[in-house]
């Protein structure tokens, strides 16, 4: 089965904590990409930051994205998935989490992003088509 390392992008940028939300937004939109991993100044994965995040707790709440920073919205420690552990795990993990992206860890260092379509395209149909059925039910 493969692990997390043999199926992550591992071209991940970071945003740092001290970033404001324009800046972060900017970047997302450069990248093409939902989310960014918040790295601190240690270079440790403090959180992830997601467009949801930006727009329903900034925006809708009349808050200013250039007076926030990516740190102010990193909550707690950050669901992450080790780089030699299988995708049996991962899928458990964003399961039982309900997240489509995690944040590969190898030590300390964050080293990629798994996301949904690369357990996709690695595994046959059926556990992903349970993940996407157990992520997506609402709480």
């Amino acid at each position: 089965m493969p692990t997390a390392r043999d199926i992550m992008t591992s071209d991940v940028a970071c945003v740092r904590e001290q970033d404001d939300l324009r800046t972060a937004a900017r970047q997302m939109a450069r990248l093409g990409v939902g989310s960014l991993p918040i790295c601190g100044d240690d270079d440790r994965l403090k959180g992830m930051l997601t467009d949801r995040d930006i727009v329903v707790k900034v925006l809708a709440e009349g808050r200013d994205p250039a007076r926030v920073t990516a740190g102010e919205l990193a909550q707690g420690e950050a669901v992450t998935i080790g780089a030699d552990d299988d995708a049996a795990e991962i899928l458990r993990t964003m399961g039982e989490h309900k997240v489509r992206r995690l944040p590969v860890i190898d030590g300390h260092e964050l080293v990629g992003i798994v996301a949904v379509a690369d357990v996709a395209r690695s595994l046959p149909e059926r556990p992903v088509g349970d993940l996407i059925e157990a992520i997506s039910e609402r709480s």
